[in-house]
């Protein structure tokens, strides 16, 4: 495309200037951040064309033009071209790139004015785009900048240009605006004394008689307080009693509206004018236990005071390697936890808070969470909302709210394990973390993967093939399950090999001697098409093709009572593209390792699969069928499981027909009752919980000492070597587990629903389980308490029979052997693929 520039755009008249045109369609503008500088008010935003590239400089150029009526002439702002691929990645669509898509405009507000006087008013914003969609054609494309979702760019910040006038941008109908106004009462200051506030501000027109009007919106009360003037400032008292009288107060978050009213009828609002100090702020509420009046600050800079429980009111914050330290307020004296929430899978950290008698709280915002083996690790990918609970007890959970004077230091920034972590705010006040991607926009957009799989995997399968080996659990998950067992079998006979291990989020630890890869970065495509290995416990990418050479280790994940991909009856599978894309991935694969002849057959059958099986039994049982005390006591350790108490593992599968609401992950769906469990069990045993990957649901309860939330825990073999009674319902866990002879109980509440409907059992289940089949909880609680009492080490009184047959079937590979079986065929396969051919 050729290159825009001043020159080659019209003057800026192209458009009436009495109206702004109809936005276009076609096209989308924002904006994305919104700040002060010494010459103005300068914007960050994006004019995105659906149907063709922007993506070197000059490719497309933005105006904006601000109309404020017929009479007055338009200004018009031409803005700097911007490199920002977060537009590429957030159009979301893989056919063109809009990296220089992105703009920054100066709005001066010396402009906004006719010699000395201001041109007061509200002032639309309107943006065109020219582009060259062929090169004897500019075009012109209009419409109007939409709000981002959090931040600046949601709310952009006001400042006094003048005296006393003052510059607001805001939305309005999702059109940014700018409105120029010089308000008529400004409230300067706002101090406590015993018993209420003390307001003072200026008035241009205050006549004796008015009075501070406060409308309750809840129950239309009005409350009137006497105003004194001086000159044109103005003072009232405003006392606490009211708020909580005739049972107000009482409620979640309660309103007053206020304005000044004057003798003739005649109302205005109160705008907060902070430039002397704060004015904002909250107020413990004398007689009424943890709650406040806050003096709100509101986006457009008017005055609303709520009752409400205490928030937590940032002052202050400080950036630190590996979180933020808030310093702010919160009325009252109880203790209080901060919690972070992941709004994707709802997981929980918890951290205590630093709070004096005087209400003055100090907290580490941590960009770090600590997984339940003990590794730290940064803050899963997503927005984290953060709050302060009760420590201890339920209670209303009290939003962090920022400062008006901090509002300026947001976005703040830090980093931990590689990821960029954010302390950003929505809603113009309330403060939550976002952790990004480790991949950055311009690695991560739909445009660049496109191009990734289409190109540089081609590109790089020309190269020659290096004795590497990739490995993969769970598209990322970690170090853990066979292919880590294949690893430390390789690492052990010192075979000169590179170790890559793919790595999602930044959410694995893993041993020296090994490299960590992003998956779906530009070096994960290079080491699919050049490792010589590729070993993996799930599904490979579908655009994999095995080169000459190259091997592809399948391991799989479970042996089989459940009936997994071809042999499921149900149209889940089939509807979500899964049977397709397995059907175009399983040719790929070099071998594929089967954990006994049992297995086999269905295994063939269900992926259609026509290449080699090795009987070798799964890898990662070898820790099982040689079990070693002290991995098993330091694993103990890391979970901070007291000495004696008896571990119970419960580890069920997830339901496709549980899927939640926001289609993200599956329910937890819970069916022990923990209360219960905690009387029958709580004194001698200890529960730990490890719901299959696909949920995301929190786990109620965990960390009391009793339960325990294994849900990240990296390899949950090492929770098999140490678990005294494993409960599970069609997981195929039970088959590892068997392993060990010790108990296994099956909590199978929906045993019907689930064999006959959703999956299907590829044997008699019901037959030839190697435990009781339970169907309630308090049936499942006596159970395991009776295994505790009757020392328990072994199956239940009636089982020991199909225990036995059941290991005979499904464990007689399992010898500790499976490891060096699987890497002996591998590596025979990798040295004949790299013999030249005669």
């Amino acid at each position: 495309m050729p290159v825009l520039t001043r020159f080659v755009l019209p003057h800026a008249t192209a458009h009436p200037p009495d109206e702004l045109p109809a936005a276009d369609e076609g096209v989308a503008f924002g904006l994305l951040r919104a700040r002060w500088t010494p010459r103005g008010l300068e914007l960050t935003g994006f004019a995105r064309p659906d149907d063709l590239d922007t993506a070197r400089p000059g490719s497309a150029w933005t105006w904006l033009t601000l109309l404020r009526d017929e009479d007055e002439p338009p200004v018009h702002l031409r803005s700097r071209p911007r490199r920002l691929p977060e537009v590429t990645d957030d159009s979301a669509q893989p056919d063109h790139n809009h990296d220089w898509s992105g703009f920054t405009a100066l709005v001066e507000p010396r402009r906004l004015r006719r010699g000395e006087e201001w041109l007061l008013g509200d002032w639309q914003i309107g943006a065109t785009l020219f582009t060259r969609p062929r090169p004897t054609r500019l075009r012109r494309q209009y419409g109007a900048l939409a709000p981002h979702w959090c931040g600046s760019g949601e709310y952009p910040p006001a400042r006094w240009v003048d005296r006393d006038v003052r510059l607001q941008p805001h939305f309005d109908d999702g059109r940014l605006r700018l409105r120029l106004e010089r308000p008529g009462v400004r409230l300067t200051h706002a101090a406590p004394d015993a018993d209420g506030l003390d307001l003072r501000g200026t008035a241009q027109h205050c006549p004796p008689g008015t009075a501070l009007r406060l409308r309750h919106r809840e129950s239309d009360t009005v409350l009137l307080r006497p105003v004194a003037r001086e000159g044109d400032t103005f003072a009232v008292h405003l006392p606490y009693r009211p708020f909580t009288a005739d049972g107000r107060g009482t409620g979640p978050l309660e309103h007053w509206d206020a304005e000044l009213l004057r003798p003739d009828g005649s109302t205005e609002q109160l705008t907060l004018d902070e430039r002397g100090g704060p004015v904002a702020g909250q107020h413990a509420l004398p007689g009424a236990p943890d709650r406040a009046l806050y003096l709100k600050h509101l986006a457009d800079g008017r005055l609303q005071l709520c009752v409400q429980p205490a928030a937590g009111y940032v002052e202050r914050i400080a950036v630190r390697a590996g979180g933020f330290d808030l310093t702010g307020h919160c009325p009252g004296g109880e203790p209080l936890d901060l919690v972070l929430r992941h709004t994707g899978t709802a997981g929980e950290i918890r951290h205590r808070v630093d709070r004096g008698a005087d209400g003055r709280f100090r907290v580490r915002l941590p960009a770090t969470r600590t997984g339940s083996d003990g590794t730290p690790l940064p803050l899963r990918k997503g927005v984290w909302e953060a709050s302060l609970h009760p420590a201890g007890r339920p209670g209303p959970a009290r939003p962090l709210i920022a400062a008006p004077a901090v509002l300026p230091a947001l976005p703040a920034a830090t980093a931990a394990g590689g990821k960029r972590i954010l302390l950003q705010r929505r809603w113009h006040d309330t403060l939550l973390v976002d952790s990004t991607p480790v991949l950055s926009p311009a690695e991560r957009s739909a445009w660049t993967q496109a191009r990734q799989r289409a190109g540089a995997y081609p590109a790089a399968r020309r190269e020659p093939l290096r004795e590497a080996v990739l490995y993969d659990v769970f598209g990322g998950r970690g170090y853990a399950d066979s292919p880590r067992a294949v690893h430390a079998e390789l690492a052990r006979r010192g075979e000169p090999l590179e170790h890559l291990w793919v790595v999602d989020d930044a959410q694995a630890e893993l041993p020296a001697g090994v490299r960590a890869v992003r998956i779906w970065s530009p070096e994960w495509y290079r080491a699919l098409a050049t490792s010589r290995y590729l070993v993996g416990n799930t599904h490979f990418p579908d655009f994999l093709e095995r080169r000459d050479g190259q091997v592809v280790v399948q391991t799989w994940h479970g042996s089989l009572l459940k009936r997994i991909a071809h042999d499921v009856e149900n149209p889940w599978l089939a509807d979500h593209g899964y049977l397709e894309a397995l059907d175009r991935e399983t040719p790929q694969w070099s071998l594929l390792l089967s954990p006994s002849p049992f297995a086999t057959p269905i295994l063939r059958r269900a992926f259609r699969y026509g290449g080699e099986i090795l009987e070798s039994g799964y890898p990662r049982n070898d820790v099982l069928a040689r079990p070693d005390a002290g991995r098993a006591a330091a694993v103990r350790r890391r979970l901070g499981i007291p000495d004696g108490k008896r571990v119970v593992l419960y580890a069920p599968t997830w339901r496709e027909d549980q899927q939640r609401g926001d289609g993200d992950g599956f329910r937890l769906d819970l069916r022990i009752d923990l209360d219960h469990a905690r009387r029958a069990l709580g004194r001698d045993h200890v529960l730990l919980i490890r719901p299959h990957a696909h949920v995301r649901e929190p786990l109620p309860g965990a960390g009391d000492g009793f339960v325990f939330d294994c849900g990240d825990y990296p390899d949950v073999q090492e929770l098999l070597l140490i678990a005294d009674v494993l409960v599970t319902d069609y997981s195929s866990i039970m088959f590892d587990f068997a392993i060990t002879g010790r108990p296994v109980l099956f909590f199978t509440y929906d045993l019907e629903h689930y064999r006959d409907t959703l999956r299907g059992f590829s044997f008699d289940f019901e037959a030839r389980a190697p435990g009781p089949l339970i169907p309630t909880s308090a049936g499942l609680l006596d159970a395991l308490r009776g295994l505790a009492d009757d020392d328990g080490s072994g199956p239940p009184a009636g089982y020991r029979e199909r225990y036995r047959a059941f290991r005979a079937t499904h464990c007689g590979l399992e010898d500790g052997g499976a490891a060096r079986r699987a890497v002996d065929r591998m590596l025979d396969l990798g040295r004949a693929g790299a013999r030249p051919t005669p």
